[in-house]
């Protein structure tokens, strides 16, 4: 039985232009398409067979989307979208936000809710990202729950404390079974992100199981994410990478794919 795994590139607020944000989606799915075929003639040659069948995730900013999905027709891609964030509220009298039913029509599957620079950055409360992901999921669309500690929790050893914390706080008011079939965890030690400092598999291993423990879902690593570690990440049980800088450099994004 193939186990499915994602990978999910966030691209935050890059690139600056579209031109660019297409070439950058086009050599991904030119580098995949290589990649494919290069792996489809080495397991003839050995007779193996490729358990782990990758849905590969672009998060790109919301002015990209729409003409990267049209892009992705074009090609004859089979790439899924996802956006970066969205409002709370369905519609109204909200300058300048974007409500999850525009991010479905767009043509997204997936939004990340409470990613750590929207914590840090834009002061979202645990209780704002309750109210996002109950609002993704009834538009449909399928969240990926961004959790994790920072530097100084995790010196004192309260990563468990505070991740029980977004956890309980965040999933207020849902059903656990019926959650955990529509709802992806994505594990990103904040002193991580960026930093290039990841956090060793072996001790993610133990904030993986405590995840799990409290909800059966799918739980990804994210936190400077790099192809020559990638793999780690899956082999300690994590089902699949939510990838940051490394998703806007086509080879590293694709050997980071090919590894795991």
């Amino acid at each position: 039985m193939r186990k499915e795994i994602f990978i999910i590139g966030n691209w935050k607020c890059n690139p600056l232009k579209l031109a660019q944000a297409q070439n950058l989606y086009r050599s991904i799915v030119s580098g995949l398409r290589k990649e494919a075929k290069e792996n489809r003639t080495k397991q003839h040659s050995f007779k193996t067979k490729n358990k782990k069948r990758a849905r590969i995730v672009i998060c790109p900013p919301f002015v990209y989307i729409n003409d990267l999905v049209t892009l992705n027709k074009k090609l004859g891609a089979d790439l899924e979208f996802g956006a970066q964030n969205c409002f709370w509220e369905e519609s109204g009298a909200y300058t300048g936000e974007i409500s999850p039913k525009m991010v479905k029509s767009l043509g997204c599957r997936y939004v990340i809710i409470g990613h750590s620079e929207r914590r840090l950055y834009f002061n979202e409360t645990n209780e704002i990202i309750n109210k996002k992901l109950k609002i993704s999921l009834q538009a449909g669309l399928i969240p990926i729950l961004c959790i994790g500690e920072n530097k100084k929790d995790e010196e004192t050893g309260k990563t468990e404390e505070v991740l029980k914390v977004q956890l309980q706080e965040g999933l207020r008011g849902f059903e656990n079974e019926k959650l955990a079939k529509n709802l992806i965890i994505a594990y990103e030690p904040v002193w991580a992100i960026g930093t290039g400092n990841f956090c060793d598999p072996e001790k993610t291993s133990k904030v993986l199981y405590f995840i799990k423990q409290r909800i059966n879902t799918k739980v990804l690593y994210g936190g400077s994410v790099n192809s020559k570690i990638a793999g780690e990440y899956l082999k300690v049980g994590f089902d699949g990478l939510l990838v940051g800088g490394a998703s806007l450099k086509v080879k590293e994004f694709i050997k980071i794919i090919k590894n795991v």
